[in-house]
């Protein structure tokens, strides 16, 4: 009977170690995409108010200027545009492609 007791026991304090360790991990791993994401948006808010500032000491650039400034890709810039212009901050000229060039407001 004590045997039987103390392998209970032992299973009971193994499976609740094993809990603790997969949440901890859980948690951690929570925490590291949180952590992620939080950079990704500090580094986006950042490269937008570095692009606007560029923006308003040239006067009007393309996209090719900031990206090379900033040293994102062209994707990057023309999300990083379009969101700056749905804020109202910075006006398009041009409808597509190479002729597009950017204003401050």
């Amino acid at each position: 009977m004590g045997q039987i007791l103390l392998f209970i026991i032992a299973t009971v304090v193994i499976g609740v170690g094993f809990v603790l360790l997969v949440s901890r991990g859980a948690r951690e791993t929570a925490v590291g995409v949180c952590a992620t994401a939080l950079d990704r948006t500090v580094r986006k808010n950042s490269n937008k108010e570095r692009a606007l500032a560029f923006l308003r000491e040239r006067g009007e650039v393309g996209n090719e200027e900031i990206r090379e400034h900033l040293g994102v890709s062209r994707q990057s810039v023309a999300r990083y545009m379009t969101e700056l212009e749905q804020e109202g901050k910075v006006e398009q000229v041009g409808d597509i492609g190479r002729g597009v060039i950017y204003r401050p407001r």
